[in-house]
């Protein structure tokens, strides 16, 4: 999958008159690229285009400008985009009365690794989570963390011609199981693999 370079950015004044349509469509955009995972976590699916939107919000709201700072923030958005043989994805635990979330928090350490794709016919892929740094502690986990799945090429030509996914929380305190993708997200997903 292609990687953002500093010509697939804008100035912020060519960026905030287009940004109205450009934020439509990146809306439905993310439709095809986000998957809930029982009732309090969503598997948010990372693209090209997704971080190309993430950047040029980034570098409206801070007013970044100059070609090294530019290269930074690419430096730092471009791992987050699939590499053709892999789906990065950010999982959110979402739990919206702050007590709960403190609790829920604490009693689900590890979940990060104990997510599962799983094309049919083949073992599930677990993630490979976090690269950047640890999110969780002995008291807790974060509500966010960065997932990278590694999938092999009989598992891709297998989705491609349309074997189905299965995504999985196998923790023992949330255990969700999403066995039917909408054509809408598995097509989109299909698009990362090169």
């Amino acid at each position: 999958m292609k990687k953002l370079s500093i010509k697939d950015l804008m100035s912020i004044e060519a960026y905030n008159e287009q940004r109205p349509a450009i934020r439509q469509a990146m809306m439905e955009h993310k439709k095809s690229r986000r998957l809930p995972l029982g009732p309090n976590a969503m598997l948010h699916f990372e693209d090209y285009m997704v971080m190309r939107y993430q950047v040029l919000e980034l570098i409206r709201v801070e007013k970044i400008s100059g070609e090294a700072a530019l290269l930074e923030e690419l430096e730092a958005y471009n791992p987050l985009i699939p590499d053709g043989k892999n789906l990065k994805v950010t999982f959110m635990l979402e739990f919206p009365d702050e007590p709960e979330r403190k609790i829920r928090l604490g009693q689900l350490i590890g979940i990060e690794e104990l997510i599962s794709i799983q094309i049919d016919g083949f073992d599930p892929v677990y993630p490979i989570a976090n690269e950047d740094l640890a999110r969780s502690t002995d008291e807790k986990t974060s509500a966010v963390h960065f997932l990278r799945f590694e999938f092999e090429d009989d598992m891709i030509a297998a989705a491609k011609k349309g074997a189905a996914w299965t995504v999985r929380s196998e923790h023992q305190n949330y255990q969700y199981s999403t066995d039917f993708l909408p054509t809408e997200i598995s097509n989109s997903l299909l698009r990362d693999f090169a």
